[in-house]
């Protein structure tokens, strides 16, 4: 009752919600944008410094590693210094080290690296937890707004590296650092948000943290995060290259990837306020696993006059999929620490299988010289995805679980 009087008291005036609100828009845009900004130039980096293709792969690996490593304790933090005073140090910490990173030197690249990589990693597992805790009743929205902003500044940072390095002739290091101008912006926006720092007993709290692990619906939750965050990262990563091995241009094959992005958009809105409708989400994993299901099976037949129908379908099931992995976050908890506790469980598993998914995927495609073999492992995947999805589509957490 107390909480819930504390956060009427945050949104009953119509500045202090535009504020909320803006935080958490800004704060989400930087969750994606300083990665993602990475691929498209990582040659050019790679040239100018001097690394091994191996090492230009691990500037893509590390931060999901950091994720992995670092998820499980975001919790905690917040209970410690609350989650206002967490995001914000999440925040300065992301801005130092995009500026390292953009810093010449092979060392300053990597440790830049995985400074971000950590920051992001306890931003990622917060935000939803947050949400929960301020929007009870608008949980969808708040999702889908949160889940765009992460999305659309991801697929922003994508398409103006290449013209800020060679078009503007500003350098790699230009590339990666303008992205300190937006986690600043965030720092500046959240900093009226500190007002309201609470915290929630640790007792209580480490409590139900230790039942999530035992829990077979947490379990399912974590699997299910998992899977779309290796289907995702292993389209990124591969998808390009094949469709250029079976005779699409560079040019036409970046477009396919821009256009399941593109796809996936309208997709991290429409999920959440659909999923939070509901008490049980499981028709919205079948049409999600079909849909992957399809894609692969279209990419997994070599036919390219299909291949914008292959992107549409994948594009459905992935944006589908990484917001009803939000959502679950949520939906399956009762209270914002308990949400914090699952997103901090199923980020270190999920971004554990995504940083080692794409490089498995490469290694089955050296091993065969082939791409039936890595096609049938993502497949596999998808099916995975579904039936994980499946058991994580009702029911709560810390209740009996029931079917």
């Amino acid at each position: 009752m107390l909480q819930q009087e504390l956060v009427n008291q945050r949104l009953q005036t119509r500045a202090g919600f535009s504020m909320l609100l803006a935080g958490i828009i800004l704060v989400a845009a930087n969750l994606r944008a300083p990665i993602t900004a990475v691929g498209p130039i990582i040659g050019e980096i790679r040239n100018a410094t001097g690394i091994s293709n191996t090492l230009a792969g691990a500037l893509t690996t590390l931060p999901l590693l950091a994720f992995a490593l670092l998820s499980p304790f975001a919790p905690r933090f917040a209970r410690k210094i609350g989650i206002e005073y967490t995001l914000l140090a999440g925040m300065i910490v992301l801005t130092i080290g995009i500026l390292i990173r953009s810093i010449p030197g092979i060392g300053m690249l990597f440790l830049g690296t995985l400074l971000l990589g950590l920051a992001i990693s306890v931003c990622n597992v917060l935000v939803p937890s947050l949400v929960k805790r301020e929007f009870p009743e608008r949980i969808g929205v708040m999702t889908g707004i949160y889940a765009v902003s992460m999305n659309l500044c991801g697929a922003i940072a994508s398409g103006i590296s290449i013209p800020i390095t060679g078009g503007l002739g500003l350098g790699w290091g230009a590339a990666l650092g303008c992205w300190a101008l937006l986690s600043f912006a965030a720092i500046l926006i959240w900093l009226p948000q500190l007002r309201h720092r609470r915290h929630t007993p640790i007792a209580q709290v480490n409590k139900k943290g230790g039942q999530l692990w035992r829990s077979r619906l947490a379990w399912s939750v974590t699997i299910y995060m998992g899977s779309q965050s290796l289907v995702f990262y292993m389209m990124v990563a591969w998808l390009p290259e094949i469709l250029q091995q079976r005779g699409m241009s560079n040019e036409t094959a970046g477009w396919m990837l821009s256009l399941l992005q593109f796809i996936i958009l309208p997709l991290t809105f429409a999920v959440p306020v659909l999923a939070s409708r509901f008490s049980n989400q499981r028709q919205l994993v079948i049409m999600t696993g079909i849909s992957l299901i399809i894609g692969c099976l279209g990419l997994l037949s070599g036919n390219l006059s299909l291949v914008v129908l292959w992107m549409i379908l994948l594009g459905i099931g992935v944006g589908s999929a990484f917001s009803l992995a939000m959502m679950f976050f949520v939906l399956r908890t009762r209270d914002s620490q308990q949400a914090a506790e699952l997103s901090g469980m199923a980020q270190a598993v999920g971004y554990l299988m995504a940083a080692t998914g794409p490089t498995l995927f490469g290694l089955l495609h050296d091993v065969t010289n082939g791409w039936t073999l890595p096609l049938i492992f993502l497949l596999a995947s998808a099916v995975m995805l579904m039936i994980a999805g499946y058991g994580a589509a009702s029911g709560y957490v810390t209740s009996k679980e029931s079917s």
